[in-house]
């Protein structure tokens, strides 16, 4: 009995451990901790509480693993087998994406410490995940000198990994191993809601803290009818109870923010865009730059408190919708893989802004912009956050990817779609997709030339398919994913990141003195082919004039012409 008061009562010591202040508590909110003292400092307080556990995961581009934490209302889970099964709502919170950007970093220790301390309670319908560095290798690159339009904390890390790429660009691409990571991570906890830390750029203006949210319109159905009318408006009245007025995402940089602006699109490029893209609830909060470290860090704090007591009170209908919404997906038969912002619908909010105005630069002597903290003000603003679809295709039966383009195969088994490889040869008729027009971005951009505006002719075909090739059926919930990564004229497309580019190159060619009697002999043979020739040199004058095109013209019109060329090589099944 006395063995077992000890024990009970040495649990009950290390359930209310009480861990050493942070550097940013030390520094009076004015310093952020290193990539060494951060995972420290989880690994102390996860020896600590029973409640909080840290698992590592995969590695990044840094050298360093990924780490998790979970932290439990009661004890914390030893093993992450079977979590998405769980019975409570779970949130994802991420934190550095951007390490020059911290708030999330040191808001999140202060809150789990504050639970695991029994500060502020863990409703026991809330399983809490926190990455507490996503971006490792942007944080171990400190500097006092990036950032230089933010204020503080007096030093902090880059934006760009360790490939130096932007990592809120990367979550289709996966070009990092960073990526790669928080998607096992994704989709080992299927987060009922993820919150993607950040700090904004822009116009100046009073609020201290604003959020971007999944769009409603593209998360559609009961989920999106709930984002609209109650899960935002909820965390904005929690928020206003703890002293801050949220406003949606000042998606402005001008000196009118006054006049209103369009929502932010979140591609799924972006966290939040595809967070959408599996039926999670996702929400970029970005605190101000220009308000102090310690502002935006108490800011971040009360918003992850916000959230979880949002979710605590509707984790039922968040859970419910997002099973209905997985149900839905997986029967849907058209989805929109375009939008249009809507100008004529909007929602108002109370902008608390400055005045611009403008004075003498003293670099360039030009008119500058400036905001004047002297005159705030406040005024009603439109914030047009209504999008209508602009171009839907149907599903298919299934897709159909040879397994050469094991690239992409890579990222749909990391995305844990379900696929099976074929088992023998097998001739099967599909939609094919040729590739009409495209263009590509003069520059690169994140490591890509993105291709966008492409044009596409549509033929059916029974083309023969190797064993070992995937058959990729559209009965899951991965559909809107499925979708929206291999529509070759989706924004985020696999196609539109340079996937495919293979196919835009011809490969075979001809000689032309030697082709020449080939193709007169050709056209004798062939009426239909030499009409179709002669009309295009009646019609394009440069056309009639250029040897080497008409030649060409035969060439493509001919057997031996390669099949690949511009052939979009994801074959849909139609039936």
């Amino acid at each position: 009995m006395k063995a077992f008061c000890l024990l009970t009562g040495l649990i009950a010591a290390l359930s209310c451990y009480s861990q050493p202040p942070t550097l940013y508590e030390r520094s009076n909110g004015t310093q952020t901790p290193a990539y060494p003292e951060v995972i420290s400092w989880w690994k102390q307080l996860d020896a600590a509480s029973t409640r909080v556990k840290m698992f590592t995961m995969g590695t990044t581009d840094a050298g360093f693993p990924l780490n998790l934490v979970i932290i439990s209302p009661k004890e914390a889970p030893t093993t992450l087998t079977g979590i998405h099964n769980r019975s409570q709502s779970l949130i994802l919170i991420n934190n550095g994406i951007h390490p020059g950007e911290p708030d999330g970093i040191d808001a999140s220790m202060l809150l789990a410490r504050d639970i695991a301390n029994n500060h502020i309670a863990l409703p026991p319908d809330i399983l809490l995940a926190i990455i507490p560095v996503y971006n490792i290798g942007g944080c171990l690159d400190r500097s006092a000198f990036y950032r230089v339009d933010q204020n503080g904390p007096e030093e902090f890390g880059f934006r760009g990994n360790s490939q130096n790429l932007d990592l809120n660009r990367d979550f289709i691409k996966c070009d990092s191993k960073d990526a790669r990571a928080f998607t096992a991570i994704f989709h080992i906890l299927d987060p009922d809601v993820f919150i993607d830390n950040h700090v904004s750029n822009g116009a100046d203006y009073q609020h201290i803290i604003s959020l971007l949210a999944s769009q409603h319109n593209k998360l559609g159905g009961e989920m999106g009818e709930f984002m609209n009318k109650k899960f935002e408006p909820g965390i904005y009245s929690l928020m206003r109870e703890k002293g801050y007025d949220l406003i949606p995402y000042v998606n402005h940089f001008g000196e009118t923010p006054e006049n209103g602006w369009q929502e932010f699109w979140d591609s799924p490029r972006y966290g939040s865009g595809y967070g959408t893209l599996w039926q999670t609830f996702s929400f970029l909060p970005e605190t101000h730059m220009l308000k102090s470290y310690k502002q935006r860090v108490e800011a971040t704090y009360a918003l992850m408190q916000s959230f979880i007591a949002f979710t605590a009170a509707n984790s039922q209908a968040i859970r419910l919708y997002r099973s209905n919404a997985k149900k839905a997906g997986s029967t849907q038969q058209e989805f929109t893989i375009s939008w249009t912002n809507d100008r004529t619908r909007f929602q108002e909010y109370v902008f608390k802004g400055y005045q611009a105005g403008h004075k003498v630069s003293e670099v360039s002597g030009q008119p500058r912009l400036y905001y004047d903290r002297n005159k705030p003000y406040e005024k009603k603003v439109k914030i047009y956050n209504e999008y209508t679809p602009d171009h839907t295709v149907k599903k298919p039966l299934a897709y159909i990817i040879p397994q050469g383009w094991w690239k992409v195969i890579d990222l749909l088994k990391l995305n844990k779609v379900s696929m099976q490889p074929m088992k023998k040869d097998t001739t099967i008729e599909v939609e094919v997709y040729h590739i009409t027009d495209y263009k590509s971005l003069a520059k690169p951009y994140e490591g890509h030339h993105l291709n966008n505006d492409v044009m596409k002719e549509t033929t059916v075909e029974k083309l023969r398919f190797r064993k070992g090739d995937w058959y990729i059926p559209m009965n899951q919930a991965g559909n809107r994913f499925l979708i929206e990564t291999l529509e070759p004229d989706a924004e985020d497309s696999y196609f539109a990141w340079n996937f495919f580019d293979g196919i835009l190159g011809q490969k075979e060619g001809f000689s032309a003195y030697m082709f020449e009697d080939f193709a007169a002999d050709y056209l004798k043979k062939n009426a239909d082919l030499k009409d179709l020739l002669e009309k295009r040199t009646l019609s394009d004058t440069a056309f009639a004039k250029s040897a080497s095109a008409q030649l060409n013209f035969v060439f493509q019109h001919s057997p031996y012409f390669e099949p690949a060329y511009l052939r979009y090589p994801v074959y849909r099944v139609i039936q």
